[in-house]
């Protein structure tokens, strides 16, 4: 389990950041720099310095942690603190952080001078189970999510489980999303095996799976053409509901809340537009609804939610697409579902969750 060989790059599992050094030294790097946001420096830095034996041959960047900082101001920031540092083509960015962190940090790297080598240090649930692998990048405009990015592959990626354990259980269950998404769109016995687990306890064995999950599908479409958009089950409604909610609420919803409210709108869409069952609709709606905390959508907020849903960088000539179950453990993608399906869904999710908190 320890190295799983992906496209044009490795992603090493607990190996307490084994290869990072000779990696390092290998690429014969002008200047190697860090980046993470406060919070990761705090609690993941010195996590990250004791696995390369104090190593400090780096210089650090730091920004401010949070989703709304992921946009183009602060990525310009950040370009010039690399042209301040005097950073060449030749130089390494480690991004050592949750999902913001990997995806900006991928995003600077590979548009600085036309593109410099980077290397993911996924500190999250979230990030070690998604958005490090892949090779998307990408930044937020308007609060519409990964608006502007690139596909680009990192040198390796690193995942530890010791990062982990300085999370709070908030963070864990917003990943633990993203996990339940990977069994329901390819491998029923796996979200069988989440449904017994317990997401503040994630084995290395279960993040792995996710990963691996992962990969196959973007080996087979690097570029998003056709089985990669699987990966999108539940995000068409979730990231909607996501930005509404970064832009509306006091406190913000997690990336896996909005995720898991997403998934169970689109189970619901899958049954009434493909030939999910209406007992697997249940079982899902009922898992998700009973994992994560109720969230009523106002229905005067439908309206800016389809106009987020048609912002959505999937969609092609105007039309909103899904990726929906046929049923758990299988997904098909380009499906076209009408606004008053969507907002039906968005009802049955309602429904759901006051059904359960009853």
């Amino acid at each position: 389990m320890n190295v799983l060989e992906s496209d044009g790059h490795q992603i090493h599992f607990e190996t307490q950041l084994a290869a990072l050094a000779q990696l390092i030294e290998a690429g014969k790097y002008s200047k190697v720099f860090v980046f993470t946001d406060r919070n990761t420096s705090e609690l993941c830095l010195p996590v990250f310095q004791s696995m390369m034996d104090d190593y400090s041959n780096f210089d650090l960047i730091e920004t401010e942690p949070g989703e709304e900082n992921k946009n183009i101001d602060f990525c310009i920031g950040i370009w010039k603190t690399l042209l301040d540092f005097e950073a060449d083509r030749k130089c390494l960015m480690i991004n050592l952080g949750g999902g913001v962190i990997t995806d900006m940090g991928g995003f600077i790297a590979s548009t600085y001078k036309r593109g410099i080598d980077f290397i993911n240090i996924p500190t999250t649930l979230l990030s070690q189970v998604d958005a490090s692998v892949g090779g998307k990048t990408g930044i937020d405009i308007d609060s519409v999510k990964n608006m502007v990015g690139t596909f680009t592959l990192p040198q390796a990626v690193f995942i530890e489980s010791a990062f982990l354990q300085t999370l709070p259980s908030r963070e864990l269950l917003s990943g633990f999303a993203e996990m339940i998404k990977h069994g329901l769109i390819v491998d029923a016995d796996y979200y069988q095996r989440l449904k017994q687990s317990n997401y503040e306890q994630t084995a290395p064995e279960e993040v792995y799976r996710s990963v691996v999950i992962k990969n196959d599908v973007v080996t087979e479409d690097p570029q998003e053409k056709g089985l990669r958009k699987i990966l999108n089950y539940g995000h068409t409604i979730g990231h909607a509901v996501e930005s509404y909610s970064l832009m509306n609420d006091q406190q913000p919803l997690t990336h896996g809340e909005a995720i898991g409210i997403g998934m169970v709108c689109e189970a619901y869409l899958s049954v009434t537009n493909n030939s999910l069952s209406k007992e697997e609709l249940q079982d899902i709606a009922t898992y998700i609804s009973g994992l994560y905390p109720a969230y009523h959508i106002k229905e005067d907020s439908f309206e800016e939610l389809l106009a987020f849903m048609q912002s959505d960088k999937k969609n092609e000539h105007g039309q909103i697409l899904f990726s929906l179950l046929s049923k758990i453990g299988s997904c098909d993608y380009n499906c076209i579902v009408t606004e008053k399906d969507i907002l039906e869904s968005l009802r049955y999710y309602n429904t759901q969750v006051s059904a359960v908190a009853g």
